[in-house]
């Protein structure tokens, strides 16, 4: 049931009761770029603006000087900022304190709430609610570039109710950002961690102690050289095509032409895999085409097998994953590469790895590059890239440190997912009153008790 408590109240009749409270950029010849220094008073411009969150990035600044001609466009922390222009329009964010003082640029707006009657964060959030991004964007102008300007933007409504409930719902609010933060600088690290820690393994490998081998420049006696730079010394390098699995094709792409036409795929039957169910360490079971039993096994030479690996031809070339070692009967299409690769040379799990990420294999597709967009991978170019070969077992042990890294990282990023879709649900309920905050806080102290 929606709270009755709620008001429309219009920004304008939000912002402090004095002159200046609710103001635009400077336009024109009052603020050019020429103006622009490395330090001083911070601008905030659309870039800075997300929805409840400020980015930090392209900090330009203006002179102490210039800003006293452009003192009544300042902002300073804790008020709101708010974008005239899309994506979307009208999205707004607390001013954070990473600067003592700003100034808004001419496309950007800084709204300073009445604090005796108003929170700004629950503001901020409301502003950015459906409620009043849908007032917003009906009244905003221009088709190509949509903006809302100052005085058609003080009309704008969101709702609002008791100081103490905004206060409240800002408490829930906010504590789930800061748990959304904190996840998302997790996911970050482990990101990082795994990027340095797959070039240390592939390079230095691990020794009969499990631990990494001291780097070339420490124990030089350890490696050699070779075409993918220093490696240790019981390694090989091997191109792909040496290592690829007795099967006939062991790699593929097709069908293509008349084996196989449009009216031939089928509402169920034996998936026909595509780049939508590729992606970057992840195969996606979302199937969409099919074909019959009977035309499978015309073009069983294209089906995959588990562990094959599959990168991209088409879309964002370049991505790859595994087959699952479950997927029964599948197809693989034109717009991939489908590689089987003999597992006792190789684990398709470090050829995948470094498909994705290792700079090695990425300068070698650059070579397929036209104009600075890779538009394909050719069959060739595939066949002669160059691995790093540890022997099998260190092959394993390597993998099974990667993999624990990667478990670590997936639940992260499915927590940091779980977050952002429990806010997004509470902002809407919250914030229009049709789930009362109390409840809320209520569990939240009996689950921190």
């Amino acid at each position: 049931m929606s709270d009755s408590t709620f008001k429309r109240v219009e920004l304008g009749d939000i912002a402090e009761r004095s002159a200046g409270s609710f103001v635009d950029g400077p336009f024109g010849s009052s603020l050019k770029s020429d103006e622009y220094t490395e330090e001083g008073v911070r601008l905030i411009q659309l870039q800075n603006i997300g929805i409840n969150e400020w980015f930090d990035g392209n900090q330009k600044f203006i002179s102490e000087r210039k800003f006293l001609s452009l003192k009544r466009h300042g902002a300073v922390p804790g008020d709101i900022a708010i974008a005239k222009m899309a994506e979307p329009v009208a999205r707004a964010c607390i001013v954070p304190p990473v600067s003592k003082q700003f100034v808004v640029v001419a496309d950007c707006i800084r709204l300073r709430p009445d604090t005796s009657r108003f929170v700004p964060s629950y503001i901020a959030k409301a502003i950015n609610s459906p409620y009043t991004r849908f007032e917003a964007e009906k009244k905003a102008i221009g088709s190509t570039r949509v903006r809302i300007n100052l005085t058609t933007l003080k009309t704008v409504g969101c709702l609002v109710p008791s100081f103490e409930r905004q206060t409240k719902i800002a408490e829930v609010l906010d504590t789930l950002d800061a748990a959304i933060r904190g996840t998302e600088a997790v996911v970050a690290k482990l990101k990082a961690m795994k990027q340095g820690l797959l070039h240390d393994l592939l390079t230095r490998g691990i020794d009969a102690n499990g631990d990494l081998r001291p780097p070339h420049t420490e124990a030089p006696h350890l490696y050699k050289e070779t075409p993918l730079g220093w490696l240790p010394k019981e390694w090989e390098v091997s191109e792909i095509q040496d290592m690829l699995a007795s099967v006939d094709p062991a790699m593929r792409s097709g069908p293509f032409g008349s084996a196989l036409l449009k009216d031939e795929l089928v509402e169920e039957g034996v998936p026909f895999l595509g780049i939508d169910n590729v992606f970057v360490e992840r195969f996606d079971r979302n199937f969409k085409r099919f074909v019959t039993p009977g035309k499978f096994l015309q073009l069983q030479r294209y089906a995959v097998r588990p562990d094959d690996l599959m990168i991209t031809i088409m879309g964002t070339v370049g991505r790859c994953c595994l087959v699952p070692l479950d997927v029964g009967r599948a197809l693989s299409s034109k717009h991939t590469w489908t590689i089987s690769l003999d597992q006792a040379k190789y684990s398709p799990y470090l050829a995948m790895l470094q498909v994705n990420y290792s700079d090695w294999v990425l300068r070698h597709f650059s070579k397929d590059q036209q104009g600075g967009t890779m538009s394909a991978i050719r069959s060739e170019t595939i066949r002669s890239t160059l691995l790093p070969v540890p022997p099998r077992d260190e092959q394993e042990a390597i993998a099974v440190i990667l993999l624990e890294l990667s478990r670590r990282l997936r639940e992260e990023q499915t927590s940091f997912e779980k977050l952002r879709l429990q806010k997004s649900g509470l902002m809407d309920d919250l914030l229009t009153g049709r789930v009362p905050v109390t409840p809320l806080l209520e569990g939240e102290a009996a689950h921190g008790a």
